[in-house]
């Protein structure tokens, strides 16, 4: 299973718990997959494909922002969440 995998594996995970829903006054959990690397061009973490700036702010980031940084990190791996499912947006 490669890195992307495991990434829309716990999306949907996170998902399915609601996590992701805007009412949902839990923390949402960090997208960290601990495979913690920089991409060559250094502009994402190639694990959780967040950028250096999101990871800084993570554990000072309230739940509205750690959403976003969600929605943000699964645009750049291509992964698109549905009710049931995670899919690839590339083919």
């Amino acid at each position: 299973m490669n890195a992307i995998d495991l990434l829309a594996a716990r999306a949907f995970q996170i998902s399915a718990g609601g996590h992701f829903d805007a009412e949902n006054t839990e923390a949402v959990p960090s997208p960290c997959i601990s495979v913690c690397r920089m991409s060559a061009d250094r502009s994402h973490c190639e694990g959780c494909f967040r950028s250096l700036d999101e990871i800084r702010i993570w554990s000072r980031a309230d739940s509205h922002l750690r959403r976003g940084i969600w929605q943000q990190l699964l645009g750049r791996a291509g992964i698109v969440l549905s009710a049931n499912t995670t899919e690839r947006a590339d083919p």
